[in-house]
């Protein structure tokens, strides 16, 4: 039998108060690397996200991160949006998940968590999820002329020509193979300008 640590207890015990709190905003819970995943239902994540922050038994106070996923042809709902929330008191992390379809909307967090306002910008610009009720929904990382969203898996991979010193040019994506974190650059990428 293993033995349970005092995290894993105290991530199941706000579970627990999230089942009893909301039964119908709960999809579905699972843990990964000792980290608890709640997925919810999008038109509940305000209140949740609020009854995590306000409960003293609970105090989620920092909104830590916000990421999009892209799961194209992998299932659907496409889009999954996540949110890293910490207790100090507990010294926890909750993630809490929210699933998508293309054209649907998320309501924001900014007004339960004020630091949601880039991260929110940052998922709009790279997926284009929109976040109903966002004060300053627009771009953030992209130029505002920028056609497409990025992150999405459906974003045609291309590059262009870029101008070094010395007037040499930068290969683009589609004339060399550009390898993987931790693979060699010996090979097309390896050669230098003078070979």
């Amino acid at each position: 039998m293993s033995e349970t640590t005092a995290e894993q207890m105290s991530e199941r015990a706000d579970v627990l108060r999230l089942r009893e709190r909301f039964p119908q905003a709960i999809q579905e819970v699972y843990s990964f690397r000792g980290d608890t995943w709640v997925v919810i239902d999008r038109n509940y994540l305000v209140e949740v996200c609020q009854f995590l922050r306000d409960d003293p038994e609970l105090s989620y106070r920092m909104l830590s991160d916000i990421v999009g996923i892209d799961q194209l042809g992998r299932r659907e709902p496409r889009f999954e949006v996540v949110y890293n929330l910490y207790s100090f008191k507990s010294f926890t992390r909750l993630f809490l998940k929210v699933r998508v379809n293309e054209g649907e909307t998320i309501p924001s967090v900014t007004g339960v968590y004020p630091g949601a306002n880039f991260p929110e910008r940052e998922v709009y610009d790279m997926f284009g999820i929109v976040f109903e009720g966002h004060p300053d929904l627009r771009r953030i990382l992209m130029p505002d002329d920028w056609v497409g969203h990025p992150l999405r898996k459906d974003f045609p991979l291309g590059g262009e020509q870029v101008v070094f010193d010395k007037g040499t040019l930068g290969p683009s994506i589609e004339e060399v193979q550009t390898p993987h974190p931790g693979e060699s650059f010996f090979g097309k990428t390896g050669l230098s300008s003078r070979e």
